[in-house]
């Protein structure tokens, strides 16, 4: 799209002349990239930004403006971080701007800012040069790829998931080069290339196919004072393009541009006698979430002659825009959907507004950067819940042992089959077969204290075992009592939504997530029936429980019913109420809150007010149970974090509960189970997403380095923010404090511990919270619930002793806003750390988006959820068992108590037989020259053992000849045996034989189960009864088993063949 029309052609004329400096003059916001995108010529640009974020939002806009791939953002190798993802997209952003620039693509745009530009690059030309051109059809030998790559610092890996890795696995070769974000996987046939395809480091699957590639080495130089600039490579006609350039026109990479053709995009102090160019444009009216200016705008602007587009990502937000224009009668503008630019602006010359989404709705605007490399989490999820030999496993039915690896054994023919060795007390041995993998699991507790191993034979698992199931189903039916009682009692029913209710959800700052929308649905649909609603809402810090609950209340007051909202403490107290307060401003309704910050005389004013229902939201600690606060008319109950409140203040809860519409709210997760548990007894909404345009948090692993913390601080005090600084160790604060201190002489720091008193702690947050200091040097009590969006840089000093939970928890404290966050893990050199905690450290930065490490990263939380749901003792029992095996025991027992009392629980009906073994002697394994690695190896056991029928399978098997190459015929007779039990499982056999040409298939060995009353039997029976099948199969029955025969079975491809066709 064309803007300013007469002073863009001016400039393209000036271009055209040769002019070596031309001026620019009233052109801003997103207008310049506007401008340089059709501008720009054939030869290439670079555009150099003021700092890194404007340099990012500059690029973001030109690959909205620009067709084709053209657009390279060059940012600086980031030399102080420690080896991580974020390093990676440095350096892949880096190097392959270096690798457009050096081919002189026309028409390439390259986006750079100051440090970035004074960094160097090596000297020599072969460094700038790619180490490896390949396509297909050339031929290679592994010794020479491996030759050339180790020489030129690639690592050897089992799996590459960073650039600067390669790895080589039989007639598959993957690398991953610095010049592209994704790696490349060559499929060889001796050494000849077949295919090239670049894969998913998360998947490890392919992705697309590629004719060729060039493989790059890292182009960052180790000298800060030899080699050449990126001025030193740009070719001659080369265009730069400067903003504010006033504010680094005396830095050394300035005069190095002194060759080049220059447009100054506003005229600098020092162009006194220029004659710019000059536009026309203006900022985008700050609307403030306000539809109605929002609306004359448009109107106005259309009937002066303007044309208006509104530019946004998601057609979901441009159509919710759409709606509300349309609700007040107005006139929808052009939406162009797809597109984001930064700042939306008008342009007077062309009579063109242009605006964007996000600041109609005052929201963050996320940036995605083209050749970021993406996060290994499924790698680093892999990596840490692997077993390795010395782990601490449960047999589901031996109890806990120790895990001793991979082992082969003959059998009695002398053939060869791969078992999982465990070790018990007494150093009882058992060998499993890698067919019944399902039946362990690692030990997780949260205690770090290594468990009690059981002894084989004795009872005492067992009994553990009785007592959690019973325990159970206990606590299961006075819940399911509980919930029957109060879906018996009557409420009040609240009415429909009303316009206002809409209006304040479409002003929401983020887009709605799918979860938080039916927690909301199913919320109103809740109070909107008689029956008194008590919803239990879920979801991880930041992920929009409170927004569910404002609109909630927001519903309640509107048809003039009080709200009450409870918190534990008077700091959530205060945060909730300026949530509360800033969210509904706008709108008709008094929030008011009681703790002991307010005095006497306000207490007493609010207790007025309250009883004559001056005030419609009143948020409160436990003191507003007490009986002098009277309501007018309360219709709903929020309670925050409910496991937090004491005994007596729940008996309190529990009367006003039953006639009263309740909504809780946890960021405690509920386990999978207990949630299936808990549907009996409580109705339940789960936010699992984060906010699609939250910004994830930006975690860097850096070493302890005074300047680099100095540049830190600095960063954040000048966007006017505050930060945390976190070491756990009380009596280290002072010395930090004083190395703070001289960093920054003149910041503000406040010390705060758990080790204060309550008041004086307290009273030193809340001075923090109101912005009288700039810096908290605190220990880990900041992980609890703080919320300080004004805070949103985070120091965590010693970051490898800290667990990865904590970890997680403590980065939740920023990002709490629409500013960009940074988490900075501060730790000692990486060799000196621990492989546990260097893993920990890989995790937590793999996992920066919010809720994307939820499984792993809560795995301790939800252990504390389930002790918090299910009362102290099941604590316990997890403490004994490990929490997965105590998953299944809790399924087990849920299982049973609804056959016990007629509530249907089961989740497959059809399933008559929890588990068939197959047994054969015929060769099937993994070899170890197909994969060699053994983690992966029992991973891959482990998938396949758990895989139900059909496509889940034949994904595994698409994944395994995808990266690791054709199938050897031992993997092929694996998937065979995991399909012949799946199958067999389904026809109700309980153990299947294939050996010596015979397969023999036993059915249940229970006479009672109710599976020889069900059609699936005579089925099975009518089948192998038929003319054609009769001659394959033969019923026998002998010492009471009944079971089926085939003979000349050759094979377990024959087996599954005659298995199927019974099916």
């Amino acid at each position: 799209m064309l803007i300013s029309e007469h002073s863009t052609a001016a400039l393209q004329e000036a271009l055209a002349s040769g002019q070596k400096d031309i001026y620019c003059q009233g052109l801003f916001l997103s207008a310049r990239w506007f401008v340089l995108s059709a501008a720009r010529g054939a030869g290439i640009s670079l555009a150099v930004l003021p700092d890194k974020e404007s340099a990012e939002y500059c690029a973001a806009d030109l690959y909205n403006l620009t067709e084709g791939d053209k657009v390279f953002y060059l940012p600086d190798s980031g030399k102080n971080a420690v080896r991580s993802n974020y390093k990676s997209s440095l350096g892949v952003q880096r190097t392959s701007a270096i690798g457009k620039i050096r081919t002189f693509e026309p028409g390439t745009v390259i986006v750079s800012y100051p440090e970035a530009l004074e960094e160097r690059l090596p000297s020599s030309s072969d460094a700038l040069s790619p180490l490896l051109s390949l396509k297909a059809g050339d031929e290679i030998s592994h010794d020479e790829i491996s030759s050339i790559l180790s020489e030129a610092g690639f690592e050897n890996v089992d799996f590459v998931s960073e650039p600067g890795q390669y790895t080589l696995r039989g007639g598959v070769v993957d690398i991953f080069s610095y010049s592209f974000n994704y790696p490349f996987r060559l499929s060889l046939f001796g050494n000849e290339i077949e295919k090239i395809y670049t894969f998913d480091t998360n998947t490890q699957l392919s992705k697309e196919s590629v004719d060729k590639v060039d493989i790059y080495g890292d182009m960052a130089s180790d000298s800060d004072t030899e080699g050449l600039f990126i001025s030193d490579i740009l070719p001659e006609d080369c265009i730069v393009w400067l903003d504010s350039s006033d504010s680094y026109r005396e830095r050394e990479f300035f005069s190095r541009l002194s060759p080049f053709r220059k447009v100054y995009l506003e005229t600098p102090l020092s162009a006194v006698k220029a004659s710019p160019i000059r536009f026309d444009i203006s900022p985008q009216p700050a609307f403030n979430k306000n539809f109605d200016l929002l609306i004359q705008d448009i109107k106005n602007r259309l009937e002066k002659g303007y044309k208006v587009y509104i530019y946004g990502e998601k057609r979901s937000q441009l159509e919710r825009l759409r709606s509300i224009i349309l609700a007040e009668e107005g006139t929808v503008p052009e939406m162009v959907e797809g597109k984001n630019l930064h700042n939306g602006f008008i342009d007077h010359e062309s009579r063109c507004c242009i605006y964007s989404d996000h600041e109609i709705f005052d929201r963050f605007h996320r940036v995605r950067m083209r050749r970021s490399v993406e996060k290994s989490e499924q790698l680093t999820i892999n990596e840490l819940s692997s077993f390795n030999i010395g782990d601490y496993v449960v047999h589901i039915d031996y109890g806990v042992c120790v895990f001793g690896g991979l082992v082969r054994m003959k059998d009695d023919r002398g053939r060869m089959h791969e078992v999982v060795k465990l070790m018990f007390k007494d150093n009882d041995t058992i060998f499993l077969s890698v067919h019944s993998l399902h039946k362990i699991s690692r030990f997780k507790s949260k205690d770090s204290e290594p468990p009690k191993i059981n002894r084989l034979g004795s009872k005492a698992w067992q009994n553990l075992k009785a007592s959690a199931k019973s325990r159970v189903k206990d606590i299961a039916k006075d819940l399911i009592k509980l919930y029957a009682r109060r879906k018996a009692s009557k409420g009040f029913a609240f009415s429909p939504d009303t316009y206002l209710q809409t209006e304040l959800e479409s002003s929401f700052m983020y887009e709605d997530t799918p979860d938080q929308e039916k927690a909301v649905a199913a919320t109103k649909r809740d109070m909107e029936d008689t029956c008194p609603m008590d919803r239990l809402v879920c979801g991880d810090v930041g992920f929009g429980k409170t927004e569910v609950a404002i609109r909630a209340a927001f519903k309640a007051v509107a048809d003039s019913k009080q709200v009450a909202v409870l918190v534990p403490t008077t700091i959530l107290c205060l945060q909730h109420y300026n949530t509360f307060s800033s969210r509904l401003k706008d709108f008709p309704c008094n929030v008011e809150y009681v703790s002991r910050l307010r005095s006497a005389k306000e207490i007493s004013d609010i207790k007025e007010r309250l009883k004559k229902g001056g005030i419609d939201i009143i948020i409160g600690t436990h003191k507003l149970l007490n009986s002098a606060f009277e309501f007018k008319d309360l219709g709903l109950l929020i309670i925050d974090e409910e496991q937090k409140f004491g005994v007596s203040s729940k008996e309190k809860l529990r009367q006003l509960k039953e006639s009263i519409d309740t909504l809780t709210l946890t960021a405690t997760p509920i386990p999978r189970t207990l949630q299936f548990s808990l549907l009996g007894a409580r109705d339940l909404s789960i936010i699992n997403t984060p906010p699609p345009n939250r910004i994830p948090v930006q975690t860097e692993i850096i070493l302890f380095d005074k300047e680099e913390i100095r540049s830190i601080i600095n960063y954040e005090l000048n966007r006017d923010g505050q930060i945390f600084f976190l070491h756990n160790r009380v009596e280290e604060l002072d010395g930090i404090y004083n190395i703070l201190h001289g960093l920054v002489p003149d910041m503000r720091i406040c010390v705060a511990h758990g080790q204060m008193e309550a008041k004086v702690l307290e009273n030193k947050i809340l001075a923090f919270m109101k912005g009288e200091y700039d810096l908290l040097l605190c220990t880990t009590i900041i992980e609890n619930g703080l919320d300080i969006p004004n805070a949103n840089t985070i120091l965590i000093n010693q970051a490898q002793n800290i667990g990865l939970s904590d970890l997680h928890q403590l980065r939740g404290r920023v990002g709490r806003s629409n500013r960009r966050a940074f988490c900075y893990l501060i730790v000692p050199p990486l060799a000196s750390v621990t492989d546990e905690a260097r893993r920990r450290l890989k995790a937590i930065e793999s996992f920066s988006d919010l809720g994307s490490g939820f499984s792993i990263a809560m795995q301790d939380l939800d252990i504390r959820g389930a002790g918090n749901l299910l009362g102290a003792e099941q604590s316990g029992f997890i403490t004994d068992m490990g929490f997965e095996t105590y998953q299944k025991i809790l399924q087990e027992a849920i299982e049973e108590l609804g056959m016990e009392s007629g509530i249907s629980t089961r989740r497959d009906e059809s399933s008559y037989i929890s588990d068939c073994t197959v047994e054969t002697d015929q060769l099937a394994l993994i070899p170890d020259d197909y994969i060699d690695v053994n983690a992966e190896k029992i991973r891959i056991y482990k998938d396949m053992d758990s895989a139900g029928e059909g496509k889940q399978l034949d994904r595994i098997h698409s994944m395994m000849e995808d990266r690791f190459g054709k199938m050897p015929p031992e993997v092929e007779r694996l998937f065979d045996i995991v399909r012949i039990r799946n199958i067999a499982a389904s026809l109700g056999f309980e153990k299947v034989i294939v050996k010596n040409g015979i397969m023999i298939c036993f059915f249940i060995s229970n006479p009672l189960s109710p599976f020889y009353k069900s059609g699936e039997f005579s089925k099975t029976l009518e089948r192998i009864s038929l003319p054609d099948n009769a001659k394959y199969y033969e019923l026998k029955q002998s010492n009471d088993r009944l079971k089926i025969v085939c003979r000349n079975v050759d094979g377990t491809s024959r087996a599954l063949e005659l298995l199927r066709n019974i099916k």
